[in-house]
């Protein structure tokens, strides 16, 4: 039986480009932080409404368009901070020419609130930030150890590893960050991906056709 103070997970594909957006919770003090607001903001009101949760941060695994375009939304209806990876600021600032790149209406963001850093403590179901850089220069994954899981973001998929050829990209930095500090979680520990099915940190030590441990 799941324990009743576990935190809540809940994720749920978001946006033009569908990618996962996670509200992680505690069910006590029912403090909770969206993680990848990437569009659908209704959508994300609704199911903290649901869950009756109350947001606390708005956090981003990195700053490409497709993880960060309900933000500001979000913002403004919970009056949460916001706050990525300092490295990933030329990408947040740019967000309306990666919009014409992508073909998606154009959005501005409001300023980060704050600036993840790495071993930052999220100040909600013990969570802290992992900078894994690679997949862009901020990229920022965050582990829940209560939970048993980790939100990657981009960095790493079930079977796959984010894209490197995007302005800021590093292929070597990118199997550095996923062999070196994911692949120290135990083999157990649930893997919440930026887009498609999760997987587990033993599958992709054994399995992952570009990194294995």
């Amino acid at each position: 039986m799941a324990d009743k103070n576990s935190p809540i997970v809940v994720t749920f594909p978001v946006g033009p480009l569908q990618c996962n957006c996670t509200i992680i919770g505690d069910p006590v003090s029912k403090k909770a932080l969206v993680i990848d607001p990437g569009g659908d903001a209704q959508l994300i009101l609704s199911k903290l409404t649901e869950l009756a949760l109350k947001v606390v941060a708005i956090i981003h695994t990195h700053a490409h368009l497709d993880h960060i375009l309900a933000a500001g939304e979000i913002k403004k209806a919970t009056g949460a901070p916001i706050h990525l990876h300092k490295e990933d600021m030329f990408l947040w600032d740019g967000v309306a020419q990666q919009c014409v790149m992508f073909g998606v209406p154009q959005i501005s963001l409001p300023k980060p609130d704050g600036y993840l850093t790495d071993e930052h403590d999220l100040g909600c179901c013990e969570g802290v930030a992992i900078h894994t850089p690679g997949h862009t220069p901020g990229s920022t994954s965050f582990w829940f150890e209560p939970a048993k899981t980790l939100i990657a973001g981009d960095t790493l998929f079930r079977g796959g590893i984010g894209r490197t050829d995007f302005p800021g990209g590093d292929y070597n930095q990118i199997v550095k960050s996923i062999r070196q500090r994911l692949y120290a979680l135990d083999d157990d520990v649930a893997v919440v991906t930026g887009h498609g099915p999760g997987t587990t940190i033993g599958v992709e030590k054994h399995s992952n056709m570009f990194v294995r441990a």
